[in-house]
């Protein structure tokens, strides 16, 4: 066993508003392990000569977000495939001869948050409907793929942005206006906000509900607040809502098991970490 302790940490700017460092906090107290994890501020300009420098201090790995998350790709040694697909990297791995992995967890963290707040959610079951086209609907859009869902229905403000998803993605990517969102959700078994509508601080989320199945499952990646007006009405539909909080903490999970070496569980205790702050 090695003497020296693992460190890890999040970087991008700002960060002080991060709740990762709570998180992997609470796990490394949890499972009684050595490590430290600790949030960097770190400047466009700065980011190649940090990112070259923290292996050599002892960083087993960092978490990547804005605005560095698309830059990275081009700083790192090697980039996990789906990493290079949806264009963007979230978690680093340094590996003992200093060399940088960059790797992409935000798809594996919303399958896993769905599969555990709808445990009976079949991708085979019907198309699905996402809002957005931003990163995170890339993310979204690629894990849907990767579970075999037959056709993603996208809508987006700015429609050249959803013509590039499916430019990248391919036939089963069908593009429909944003004045049609509410007529694309007819039908649809899986129904996902990747927007930032809804949001504390943003613009209300107004897309009609209408014609959503009371049967279909559905997620916002909004947390704040953690029961969306979204969310709010697909329940009061019928259909089973899951929060955007559990995407954090599963995205999460991956990166840590390789830091520290060990899966955390995301539970109730981890969701309560980040609930009272």
């Amino acid at each position: 066993m090695s003497d020296r302790i693992p460190l890890a940490g999040v970087i991008g700017s700002p960060i002080a508003h991060s709740k990762s460092p709570l998180l992997h906090r609470h796990w490394l107290e949890r499972y009684g392990l050595r490590g430290f994890y600790v949030p960097m501020d770190v400047a466009h300009a700065d980011l190649k000569q940090v990112l070259e420098a923290l292996p050599r201090m002892g960083f087993v790995g960092v978490n990547v977000t804005i605005p560095h998350k698309e830059t990275i790709l081009s700083l790192a040694d090697s980039v996990s495939d789906r990493a290079a697909l949806i264009g963007s990297a979230n978690t680093l791995i340094f590996r003992a001869d200093g060399k940088v992995y960059a790797d992409n967890t935000d798809g594996i963290g919303f399958i896993e948050n769905l599969r555990q707040g709808a445990p009976g959610w079949d991708p085979t079951s019907g198309p699905a409907a996402v809002l957005g086209a931003g990163g995170a609907a890339r993310a979204v859009v690629a894990a849907l793929s990767e579970q075999g869902v037959r056709e993603i229905r996208v809508s987006n403000r700015t429609r050249s942005r959803a013509e590039a998803l499916r430019a990248e993605f391919g036939p089963k990517i069908v593009i429909h206006d944003w004045v049609q969102a509410g007529a694309m959700i007819d039908g649809a078994a899986t129904v996902v906000n990747t927007t930032s509508l809804g949001m504390v601080g943003k613009a209300e989320f107004k897309v009609p509900l209408d014609a959503l199945s009371p049967d279909a499952v559905v997620s916002d990646l909004v947390y704040v607040p953690l029961e969306t007006p979204f969310l709010r009405e697909a329940r009061a539909r019928g259909c089973v809502a899951v929060d955007g909080l559990g995407m954090l903490l599963h995205q999460a999970a991956p990166g840590f098991e390789r830091w520290f070496g060990r899966r955390p569980e995301v539970d109730e205790a981890a969701r309560a970490v980040l609930l009272e702050q």
